[in-house]
């Protein structure tokens, strides 16, 4: 495993990740991704609401824990979870540089 950190690929990944159980279980709700960046941050929002979704029972993947450990690893945060108005957000925010023991644990 390459122990190089490559942030935007992680983003890419997340936002993946969001975008297939936003299809899964409200698969006619409309969704919204936001992603901004700075020096050293890179901050992601992928979201959808209530219109027209059909929600599935819980498949029992592992695609949420994944992004957890995902972040963790790298030193990021993340917050997933149903909207107040319905719907469900997930908020990622990831170093654009990963430290130096994050790249140490991944070799």
């Amino acid at each position: 495993m390459p122990s190089r950190y490559r942030p935007l690929d992680l983003a890419y990944r997340i936002i993946q990740e969001a975008l297939t159980n936003c299809r899964k279980h409200a698969g006619g709700a409309s969704t919204a991704i936001v992603i901004r960046y700075d020096r050293d941050w890179v901050d992601l929002q992928i979201e959808n609401d209530t219109s027209g979704a059909s929600v599935s029972p819980d498949d029992g993947g592992h695609g949420l824990i994944g992004m957890r450990e995902r972040f963790h690893l790298y030193g990021g945060s993340l917050e997933v979870g149903p909207r107040a108005d319905g719907g469900f957000v997930v908020r990622a925010r990831l170093p654009r540089a990963a430290s130096q023991s994050a790249l140490v644990r991944r070799a």
